[in-house]
């Protein structure tokens, strides 16, 4: 199984085009990680796991690569951020400066997602995909979602790469274990890569977002029940590993 874990990194590894001060993007990086989700969601041997080792106040790779196409550009979030969330201006990035930021980051992280779906695919004769997240509650401000759900797990699907099969075992996991469960809300779909999308069903991809209210405290720290979610995050990941 693949693990895709995309905002859970803190890291910024260039400050040069930054309008904020050091500590307030740092702030707004901390503000927008679905943190510890690279310790929530384990491997288990023979799983890969794809993370950049950047924020996605830096790089978000979970966008579409040109801002005519990805619906958070609207409000300057969109593959490279130049808005935070509270709509503060965060960056002034030229062409080059964005093309770079996108080949040495973006492109770069596709084509190891790419080329480790490929392998899998040859190694099993399919490929599954578990896009690993969290999300605040309320939401951001800058959140296509604003509704009251109060979800405390959310699985994202798409209809072509996400087997029916595998969202009833879903509702059933969670409603067993006495938890809300949101299908495609707040959030909907789930990472595939473009060389396969809607063309090739041996690649399966699921979303599975968590609460951060279910494993953080105040303080952005790990919460009180966080090794019990840890611990059903893990029962989840081995059903989708046989279903």
């Amino acid at each position: 199984m693949i693990l895709h874990i995309p905002h859970a990194s803190l890291r910024i590894p260039d400050y040069g085009h930054y309008l904020l001060p050091k500590e307030a993007v740092d702030a707004e990086a901390l503000h927008l990680a679905d943190l510890y989700t690279d310790e929530l969601f384990l491997p288990a041997l023979g799983d890969a796991v794809i993370q950049p080792d950047f924020s996605r106040v830096y790089c978000d790779v979970e966008r579409f690569d040109h801002d005519s196409l990805e619906p958070m550009s609207k409000f300057g979030m969109g593959a490279t951020y130049v808005r935070c969330d509270d709509g503060r201006p965060l960056r002034n990035l030229s062409p080059t400066a964005r093309d770079t930021i996108m080949q040495n980051g973006y492109y770069l992280h596709h084509e190891r997602l790419t080329s480790t779906v490929d392998a899998e695919i040859l190694r099993t004769g399919e490929a599954r995909i578990v896009d690993c997240h969290s999300y605040p509650d309320p939401p951001l401000r800058c959140s296509q979602y604003q509704g009251d759900a109060q979800f405390d797990f959310n699985i994202g699907t798409d209809d072509f790469h996400t087997p029916p099969s595998w969202i009833e075992a879903s509702m059933a996991f969670f409603e067993e274990r006495g938890f809300r469960l949101g299908i495609d809300e707040p959030y909907a779909g789930s990472i595939v890569p473009m060389k396969h999308y809607q063309k090739d069903a041996r690649v399966k991809s699921i979303m599975l977002e968590i609460n951060r209210t279910l494993y953080l405290d105040d303080t952005y720290g790990r919460g009180p029940r966080f090794h019990e979610i840890q611990g059903i995050v893990a029962d989840f990941l081995s059903m989708i590993r046989v279903i």
